[in-house]
């Protein structure tokens, strides 16, 4: 019993994401992310950076945030989720990344377009060092990587890469789809 009932909570939440993406239907968007938003505040509980992030905003500020990511990668065209798991992945990928830039914001460099050491930057914060770590294992390229400490570590959004680093980086559109590829390498395996 207890199995169809999250089967059909499932298929509702699948079709409601369907409408919200397919039909640009608020109703259902809200009443999708109404559903979810305990499973995006759990993943927020259970995230390392959580209790720092929750001293600069709110935990709703997060979990809106997280929506908010989502439904601007489908209305860009960014993201094409089928299944309610894919949609899931994205949405927690979505999370992560706000609460890392969030805390790479609030100590961000003043020199963001310098080819400063993420090592150098995080000496004196073993544990940061030691997440920082895990995120370069988890990238399969330099480009990657540099990418990465610029979106999470200096906390720059596309934009702004582009206009501060133009020899590396020329394309927003680039900048994003790398930032979406990145985001679901973070997701796979253990929590950082």
């Amino acid at each position: 019993m207890r199995q169809d009932v999250g089967e059909t909570l499932a298929v509702s939440r699948l079709e409601l994401w369907r409408r919200a993406k397919t039909h640009s239907d608020l109703q259902a968007w809200a009443a999708f992310q109404q559903g979810l938003e305990e499973t995006v505040l759990t993943w927020l509980h259970e995230h390392p950076g959580s209790e720092a992030a929750c001293h600069l905003y709110s935990e709703r500020h997060f979990v809106a945030l997280a929506f908010e990511r989502l439904r601007q990668a489908v209305v860009q065209g960014q993201v094409t989720c089928e299944t309610l798991s894919e949609v899931l992945m994205y949405l927690r990928a979505s999370l992560n990344g706000a609460i890392l830039e969030t805390l790479r914001v609030s100590s961000r460099p003043s020199a963001v377009s310098e080819r400063v050491s993420a090592e150098r930057d995080l000496q004196g914060h073993p544990e940061s060092l030691e997440v920082w770590g895990r995120v370069q294992a988890r990238l399969s390229s330099e480009r990657e990587r540099r990418l990465a400490y610029l979106l999470y570590y200096c906390g720059l959004e596309p934009v702004e890469i582009v206009r501060r680093c133009p020899q590396e980086w020329s394309d927003v559109h680039e900048v994003t789809r790398l930032r979406c590829i990145i985001l679901m390498q973070l997701m796979k395996g253990p929590e950082l």
